[in-house]
């Protein structure tokens, strides 16, 4: 995982410790003290809230205990590889997109960050710069040709 990554989730993980997990508790005892707990959707809502907010937590704190984080800035070549910033053009549109390949818990397809697991992560892996890739989408097959690979944070 990347740095920026790795503090994204750090980020989210004290969020939810210090904001999100008391705020649902405050909510859960308010509900308590409208009285009937069966018939209480309120009560029920702030239980199935603290039940995801728990979940994550858990899911964020193995994640974090297990992150390798890569230095980016510290990789140099011309084949693509993890946390390399790609800039395509698909072939047909003649739209340019700029991506970085992540690990799949920094994915975020609206910010750029793609994962190495995600298909177009997948073609692009290992690849280098004027390389024409075919991705299996679900609409069908798009060729993206890869413009420029950097190693930037």
């Amino acid at each position: 995982m990347t740095q920026t990554g790795y503090t994204r989730l750090e980020k989210e993980l004290k969020n939810l410790k210090t904001v999100e997990r008391p705020a649902v508790i405050s909510a859960i005892s308010e509900a308590r003290a409208h009285g009937d707990l069966k018939e209480n959707a309120e009560y029920h809502a702030a239980k199935e809230k603290q039940s995801f907010i728990e979940g994550r937590i858990q899911e964020l704190e193995a994640v974090i205990s297990r992150a390798e984080i890569i230095d980016v800035k510290s990789h140099a070549g011309e084949h693509i590889k993890f946390g390399a910033t790609v800039t395509v053009v698909d072939e047909e549109t003649e739209e340019t997109v700029r991506y970085q390949i992540v690990g799949d818990y920094e994915a975020d397809i609206k910010r750029g960050l793609i994962s190495t697991s995600a298909p177009i992560g997948r073609a692009l892996i290992g690849k280098k710069v004027g390389t024409s890739v075919e991705v299996s989408t679900p609409k069908g097959a798009r060729f993206y040709e890869i413009l420029t690979v950097e190693f930037v944070e």
